[in-house]
């Protein structure tokens, strides 16, 4: 059988491991041909400075003849996709590929030839919002570590582009050679959980009068107390009814959804920095049963408390939690799917 043929697509300020990565995966699987073109043929600087070699340019490489089209992301992405000749290039290609896919923010290069629109994707949290408001036809869901959609495969950022090759491997290969990669490679051959339980905190919005602020300081001055919108109208002095429409219009997120979050974030510090029992810091968090933080993690989080303690723990201490929640659902009782 004919080897496929994989074309990364890479520009200056790309980010290496989204190269180097998936490259390791299909190079372990075997039955894969890879290239690496860039706008000119040569030496490439990655973001970091590290020099890739690229064998072609875009005026000397044929897009037909393509199995797997994959863009990679990095900085320098936004000037990339102002490149017309790239961009056309990126178009042609995309459009003979048997499958098309991009890591963390090569994306935005693949979404500027319109190939996503109409389309669900995902991609590093931090660049979700200017995805979506750059790109209104298409679906951005930045919780999955990656999506497919028909042809179209996306991942998130950087290490998530192992992930994703992993998958692809699976699809032509089978799971067997996908499994023997992964233990080759000491990856998980499906990792556990989406993009929430590693990105940074997004707390992008405060309260901007005395009222809410009294409320946000009282829950997160014990998130295991009861908080509801009759106890938290107390603290603001106004009516719930108030309350619920300045607090939800000041923090983006009912007051149900936040104090949800701050309990879930005050369970990720206790499960990362001591031994108490899991039902005990079910309880201490507000969270009543220790089924109820269980499902609540697998909701917000993808993973069960226990795992979560298992992968995060700190032999040194207690630490900040390594996974807040990423944006807030409209209500507390509101999820995700990946």
């Amino acid at each position: 059988m004919t080897d496929r043929r994989i074309v990364f697509v890479v520009f200056d300020g790309f980010q290496p491991l989204d190269l180097t990565g998936p490259h390791e995966v299909f190079h372990s699987a075997g039955g894969y041909t890879c290239d690496v073109v860039a706008p000119r043929a040569g030496p490439v600087r990655s973001v970091s400075g590290l020099l890739v070699h690229a064998g072609h340019g875009v005026a000397d490489l044929d897009p037909a003849g393509t199995d797997t089209l994959v863009v990679v992301g990095g900085q320098g992405v936004d000037r990339a996709r102002e490149d017309a000749d790239l961009v056309a290039w990126v178009a042609a290609a995309a459009a003979g590929a048997r499958r098309v896919a991009s890591v963390c923010s090569g994306v935005f290069l693949l979404a500027a030839t319109g190939v996503l629109d109409g389309r669900r994707v995902t991609t590093h949290w931090a660049r979700e919002e200017q995805l979506a408001r750059e790109h209104p036809g298409v679906r951005v869901d930045c919780d999955p570590i990656f999506v497919r959609d028909g042809r179209v495969w996306t991942s998130a950022g950087v290490t998530a582009g192992m992930d994703l090759a992993l998958a692809l491997v699976e699809d032509d290969l089978g799971r067997d050679v996908a499994h023997e990669v992964a233990r080759r490679l000491v990856l998980f051959l499906r990792r556990p959980g989406g993009q929430s339980q590693f990105s940074v905190a997004l707390w992008s919005r405060q309260p901007s009068t005395d009222p809410v602020r009294a409320a946000v300081t009282a829950i997160h001055a014990d998130p295991g107390a009861r908080h509801d919108i009759a106890g938290l109208a107390a603290h603001a002095g106004l009516s719930p009814r108030h309350l619920q429409r300045r607090f939800t219009a000041e923090m983006g997120a009912p007051p149900a959804a936040y104090v949800e979050r701050v309990r879930v974030e005050a369970a990720q510090r206790a499960l990362t920095g001591g031994d108490e029992p899991v039902e005990a810091i079910a309880r201490r968090c507000g969270f009543a049963t220790a089924e109820t933080l269980r499902r609540t993690f697998h909701r917000r989080l993808g993973v069960a408390p226990s795992d979560y303690r298992a992968r995060f723990r700190s032999t040194a201490g207690p630490v900040e939690p390594p996974g807040p929640l990423g944006p807030l659902p409209d209500d507390a009782e509101e999820g995700r799917t990946a």
